[in-house]
């Protein structure tokens, strides 16, 4: 059975940093973009940055330039490394993997077939 485990998340202030972490099991990991989603209370999910198997990475425009993901294949690991937190980032974090590489696609959440349980990440102001 296909297991994302994430961990990395916590409490910062504004202008600090964290790093999740997501770790596969039981899947084929190269052979899918792994993305990262994000739900504050109240809100719908939205899409932050994923990583195809051929490391295009895509980011929401919120986050580029302070947000960047990375991934090992022989890990079966994806990293998502925040900098420059602001209390809008708050929000539980989760890691999936989708078969679709396209820049809209791999954006999508309805795309997306694997799922983490999420690790939750607060910045205070």
């Amino acid at each position: 059975q296909v297991k994302l485990v994430e961990s990395g998340g916590g409490l910062v202030q504004t202008g600090g940093s964290l790093r999740l972490s997501c770790v596969a099991s039981a899947l084929a990991f190269s052979n899918f973009t792994m993305g990262w989603f994000r739900q504050a209370p109240g809100k719908e999910h939205e899409f932050v940055a994923a990583i195809t198997r051929d490391k295009n990475t895509y980011y929401r425009a919120s986050v580029k330039g302070r947000f960047a993901i990375s991934r090992d294949d022989a890990k079966k690991m994806v990293w998502l490394q925040m900098n420059s937190l602001k209390p809008e980032d708050t929000a539980n974090y989760y890691c999936a993997a989708t078969y679709y590489i396209g820049s809209i696609s791999a954006t999508q959440q309805e795309n997306y077939i694997h799922w983490g349980q999420g690790t939750q990440v607060t910045v205070s102001s």
